[in-house]
């Protein structure tokens, strides 16, 4: 039934997993009474759902599309596990606060929309079938969940699109031992030729570990090192150094054994050899300075919503991508699975991490505790992929009902995204309106490539960058990045193209779409302030038809018009010049 089945968590793979995607039962709780109805412990539930798809998809084969305060999910599953062995039952995201039951017995408790969580369910399995019970509750309209591009209205509209309520992402169970590796934080050191690692493990006792690193299937690194406790630090030294970059995307294989005397816990994983940086005007990787050519990426899907439709889609969307020049993108309002990051990696498509900080009302300091640890949640997640190059926690801090951003709470996020990764940039609130940033990015929508010659061309003369909020934030001197721009229109089949949406009027023609798109992107890439552009958008989302792509990444134009737009993006920037 399910169309998903690749493991889950690249960076941390164990052989001995269970793939739970598929037919689960499932039930709406409008009423939010389920728990008092004792709905845990029911041995059947009123319909079926495909998991890892939304109630609102059509993937999931319910469809529901209106408000769903709260819903149910229940499965009976067969548990095996051997003495000194432990069974960890993984949720890669649910929407929003979810609880979990095993034989009817809570087994805890998530909150958050967009990252992983685990219950050691062991104490709570019996021999042969279990019952377990999934409880999800999501409110996108409460101020304290950060819900991104999920409509708040009944209707999608403009730029908001349909809601994602309880499970999206995969679930899986697996077996480990007793003691067992729980995470690794990896950062490698270029200039020194190895990897340093952090190791955070289940228990506390005598564990010998060792480390492998591969390179092409060749040993080019090897550390043995022993802890009693539940953290370690150790480096292994590379004998041979290959750079990961955007047109050389190497990866090495890892290997990390535990091994406690009784039981050994091996996983697989895998990183890459790169050093990111600031200079006073551009990125750089590996010492080279790099234009971000970018696209923002809304990761929605037309059958599935928030949930590839199958394995095979994330590469197929970086390269689609990659097809008409762009070199990453902004993973836009959301956390991206995993499996995406995975493929960024492999192919060379830099990221910036984001999160869904839209729903959030970021002008009640007392909300910070919501949003802060979400958004570590977030990073620890995603800090070893090579392929992201930078930090973005909030998007457009728009005033809420007359209330000013609290920008204590935007320093105070800052500030702790700094001590957490002190290496990569990090971007307070995308376009507007800056507090503390690393880099100082905008937002231009204007469609007219007069009007950017004019702004722009200043910017090199004066070195003063354009701005277009003046009054509520200043420039810093910071690397110039334009975040957003373009977002033409071209909707002509659309079934609706009078309420369709994009930004300014949209071109008559093709010949005036290319000539738009490419007379904007040329004059931000030849000026000699602008580190990066981020155009909108890589696909139409729903009635947003603003993309190159159509939603279900069809393309819009012929070869010869995406070779056109390729051929604008790729050339040779002027900051990378100097």
């Amino acid at each position: 039934m399910t169309t998903r089945n690749a493991y889950p968590r690249p960076e941390l793979v164990r052989e001995n997993w269970t793939n739970l995607c598929g037919e689960w039962e499932f039930e709406f709780d409008f009423g939010k009474s389920g728990k008092p109805r004792k709905v845990q412990e029911k041995t059947r539930l009123e319909q079926t759902i495909n998991v890892p798809f939304c109630p609102e998809s059509e993937l999931s084969g319910i469809g529901y599309k209106d408000f769903i305060p709260a819903c149910w999910y229940r499965k009976t599953v067969t548990a095996p596990h051997a003495e000194n062995e432990r069974v960890l039952l993984n949720f890669e995201a649910a929407c929003h606060i979810t609880e979990v039951f095993v034989n009817g017995k809570s087994v805890g408790k998530h909150r958050g929309s967009y990252t992983p969580f685990t219950f050691d369910i062991t104490d709570y399995l019996t021999e042969g079938e279990n019952s377990l019970a999934v409880y999800c509750v999501s409110d996108v309209r409460d101020g304290t969940q950060p819900s991104g591009k999920q409509s708040e209205r009944y209707h999608s509209y403009g730029c908001y699109y349909t809601r994602s309520t309880g499970i999206w992402a995969p679930v899986w169970m697996e077996t480990v031992p007793a003691s067992y590796l729980e995470s690794v934080r990896m950062d490698p050191d270029i200039d020194n030729v190895k990897l340093d690692l952090t190791l955070a493990f289940s228990a506390l006792g005598m564990k010998n570990v060792t480390v492998t690193a591969y390179l092409d299937g060749k040993v080019v690194g090897k550390k043995a090192a022993k802890t009693t406790t539940k953290n370690l630090k150790m480096s292994v030294a590379l004998d041979t150094l290959s750079l990961w970059s955007i047109e050389t995307p190497t990866l090495y294989d890892l290997v990390i054994e535990t091994d406690d005397g009784k039981t050994v816990d091996t996983v697989k994983s895998y990183f890459g050899m790169r050093k990111i940086e600031l200079d006073d005007q551009c990125l750089l990787i590996n010492g080279k300075r790099v234009f971000q050519r970018l696209v923002l990426d809304q990761g929605y899907y037309k059958d599935s919503v928030y949930t590839a439709p199958d394995d095979d889609a994330f590469a197929k969307d970086i390269k689609l991508s990659q097809r008409v020049g762009f070199n990453g993108a902004r993973l836009h309002e959301r956390v991206f699975e995993r499996r995406f990051l995975y493929e960024a990696d492999r192919l060379g498509y830099i990221v910036w991490g984001e999160y869904a900080n839209w729903g959030y009302d970021h002008t009640n300091a007392a909300n910070l505790k919501y949003y802060l640890a979400e958004w570590m949640e977030a990073m620890k997640r995603d800090y070893n992929h090579p392929a992201l190059i930078g930090w973005c926690p909030f998007n457009e801090t728009w005033d809420i009902k007359g209330n000013q951003q609290d920008d204590d709470i935007l320093r105070a996020v800052y500030n702790q995204t700094k001590t957490f990764d002190p290496v990569r940039p990090c971007i307070d609130t995308s376009g507007n309106y800056h507090v503390v940033t690393d880099i100082y990015d905008i937002h231009d929508y204007n469609q007219s490539p007069e009007a950017f010659q004019r702004r722009y061309s200043e910017t090199d003369e004066t070195g003063i960058p354009f701005e277009n909020y003046g009054k509520r934030q200043s420039y810093n001197g910071a690397p110039y990045f334009i975040s957003e721009y373009g977002g033409i229109k071209w909707a002509p089949e659309f079934e609706n193209s009078a309420t369709s949406w994009g930004y300014g009027n949209a071109p008559r023609t093709i010949e005036e779409y290319v000539e738009r798109y490419t007379g904007l992107t040329d004059i931000l890439i030849n000026t000699k302030k602008i580190c990066g552009l981020c155009y909108t958008q890589l696909y139409d989302v729903e009635q947003e038809q603003n993309g190159i792509y159509y939603f279900d990444r069809t393309p819009k134009f012929s070869d010869e018009v995406m070779d056109k737009m390729k051929e604008v993006m790729i050339q040779t920037a002027a900051i990378e010049k100097e």
